[in-house]
């Protein structure tokens, strides 16, 4: 029997979600390349994939304390919703509500940078597809607690392993949980 994680790491492959050129290799958005592409995006729009993503996400958050979810737009948006879906038909008594972080604040309406269900003093589980340096997720903690929201945790689908990006958010006081890692991604089926 496989475990769930084994199951995700799979999913990649089979949605074509993970890609390895160890010669021309992949432009990240840092600029820097890479010979891996993790695409969680195409990942994410298959239902199984979601569902191993959202089993994997609340089991590792179970115990903390949690009363939103979000991050960076447009990635988090279904990984969040999806954890919030399942959380709740898990236990209907522990909402986990949903926000998402623009990357600049609207010009016109109410101008806000998080749009979603929050409210001062909420703890936040912040929420992204692919940790490398760490960036974005930073961006999104920063916008977070400016807004009030009280954050300690962070969680990725996959941790790249490079560029430092664990150590980074780990220094900024949150526990990082990745669900796979790019050692999971290689062992599972080789190297794409």
């Amino acid at each position: 029997m496989t475990t769930a994680r084994e199951q995700l790491a799979r999913a990649f492959h089979e949605t074509h979600s993970f890609k390895w050129d160890p010669d021309k290799g992949f432009k990240l958005s840092s600029g820097l390349i890479s010979p891996f592409y993790v695409d969680c995006r195409s990942l994410m729009a298959h239902p199984h994939a979601r569902h191993l993503v959202a089993q994997l996400a609340h089991e590792a958050l179970s115990r903390a304390d949690v009363n939103c979810l979000g991050g960076l737009e447009i990635g988090a948006i279904s990984i969040a919703t999806t954890i919030s879906d399942y959380a709740f038909t898990a236990n209907p008594q522990r909402e986990w509500r949903t926000f998402v972080v623009r990357k600049q604040p609207k010009d016109h309406g109410l101008g806000k940078l998080i749009e979603g269900a929050i409210r001062p003093g909420d703890h936040a589980v912040i929420v992204d597809d692919v940790l490398t340096s760490g960036g974005s997720l930073l961006k999104a903690v920063e916008a977070a607690r400016t807004a009030g929201l009280k954050v300690d945790h962070a969680l990725v689908i996959v941790d790249r392993q490079e560029q430092e990006g664990r150590k980074r958010i780990e220094q900024d006081n949150i526990r990082l949980v990745s669900l796979l890692t790019i050692e999971d991604l290689t062992a599972t089926g080789g190297q794409p």
